[in-house]
């Protein structure tokens, strides 16, 4: 699935593909904010990489299912 992080202050948003259920990166978000994780959102990405962003510092996360990307050329009918 994919997760995309609004940072504050950053042009560009971080996008990431993990292997992580919705409902897990729900909960890490949660866990974040309300300070359990010290004040840093910790995430996975599916090759195994993890991204750290300070809390304070979000400024959105949005959680998507992954979509197909389709591949080659296609003719209309």
């Amino acid at each position: 699935m994919e997760v995309k992080i609004g940072v504050q202050y950053a042009p560009r948003e971080l996008v990431l593909e993990s292997n992580q259920s919705p409902s897990e990166v729900e909960s890490a978000v949660t866990d974040a904010i309300s300070g359990g994780d010290k004040g840093v959102l910790s995430l996975v990405d599916e090759k195994g990489r993890r991204v750290i962003v300070p809390v304070d510092k979000l400024a959105y996360v949005e959680i998507a299912e992954s979509s197909a990307r389709p591949v080659g050329f296609s003719a209309a009918r």
